[in-house]
């Protein structure tokens, strides 16, 4: 499933839970963890409330122990079960809403989606400092160094075997899955950053912008007016 609709099983799944989940988040135009689940989640056509604290505030500390005492966001609340990291809440889903497909069905292709997915959380620490996502921010050329520009090399590396791979030239593996979800902030730090790409690599990032998850959190990005000192300029910049 590609779009917002929900499923058909989805109501009789939908009846074992006693109120509708709840996805807690920070801002739409920095925070790419909380993109994730929330791009997954509207993809899939699963329903939730959204909760929204702004990041890199006085109250935000105490705002997020209200849900969490990790003390991160993304943080999923489903009747009594808390979930807290992006990973762990789309390992939730996929596991409670296995007829939809989160993963992909093939075994090769989902253990390559889990890698993918595993490398993405754990790694390139360079892109994440020096590109941080700022949606609404044009920052062309800005955060290059010899880190992110070997993180940019190893993502389109990632892309060019999964689409080869799995693709067929539309998602990483065919259908829009988690992995799609979770380059989805990659794809938009490249827009922020200017990262030049190869055309069949720019052709897919081009179709997880205009997919309408992802667009509707990028129209609710740009409409923000919070800032986070720091993001809007790279060191050395």
């Amino acid at each position: 499933m590609q779009d917002t609709e929900m499923h058909p099983a989805l109501s009789a799944i939908l009846d074992n839970h006693r109120s509708r989940m709840q996805l807690v988040i920070g801002n739409k135009n920095y925070s790419s963890w909380s993109m994730r689940p929330w791009v997954l989640m509207r993809a899939f056509g699963i329903p939730f409330e959204e909760i929204r604290i702004a990041l890199s505030q006085p109250d935000t500390a105490s705002a997020i122990a209200e849900y969490s005492l990790a003390g991160r966001l993304p943080v999923l609340l489903a009747n009594d079960i808390t979930v807290w990291d992006s990973m762990a809440i789309c390992e939730y889903l996929a596991e409670q809403f296995a007829i939809l497909n989160l993963w992909p069905e093939d075994v090769a292709a989902r253990a390559t989606a889990r890698s993918i997915c595993a490398e993405m959380h754990s790694g390139f620490s360079s892109l994440r400092f020096d590109m941080p996502m700022n949606i609404r921010a044009d920052l062309f050329g800005k955060g290059r160094s010899i880190g992110s520009q070997a993180d940019i090399g190893r993502i389109c590396e990632i892309w060019e075997d999964c689409l080869a791979r799995y693709g067929a030239h539309e998602y990483l593996f065919g259908a829009f899955s988690i992995a799609d979800a979770y380059f989805a902030p990659v794809v938009m730090r490249f827009r922020t950053y200017g990262v030049s790409l190869a055309p069949a690599l720019q052709a897919y990032a081009d179709r997880i912008t205009a997919h309408p998850a992802v667009a509707q959190w990028v129209r609710e990005a740009l409409a923000e007016t919070d800032v986070m000192p720091g993001h809007d300029a790279r060191p050395g910049d």
